[in-house]
């Protein structure tokens, strides 16, 4: 089973939420529909920009903490690095908007 620690953002440059989950695209599904409300809800968080893949829950949980203490320009660096254009990468799962 795959595990993810992923990174959804506003906009290019905007705000950012880094987390994990063991369902990816369920999980930004869920951002999509403001299933959590709270802060990507009040943000407008939900465009896949980055994701890694762990063999375990507690690696990819462990890499969202290290994340989310970086600073900002860290985790742009982090985003450019793999997705310069900052393209939506669930685009072509067919996810509902």
């Amino acid at each position: 089973m795959a595990f993810f620690t992923y990174i959804v953002a506003s906009r290019r440059n905007g705000t950012l939420y880094t987390g994990s989950t063991d369902n990816l695209e369920a999980r930004v599904h869920q951002h999509r529909n403001d299933r959590f409300g709270g802060f990507t809800a009040r943000h407008g968080v939900a465009i896949l920009v980055w994701y890694e893949v762990h063999g375990s829950r507690h690696a990819a949980f462990v890499r969202e903490r290290q994340i989310k203490e970086w600073k900002s320009v860290w985790k742009l660096e982090l985003i450019e690095k793999t997705n310069p254009g900052w393209a939506d990468l669930s685009a072509n799962w067919g996810l509902p908007a």
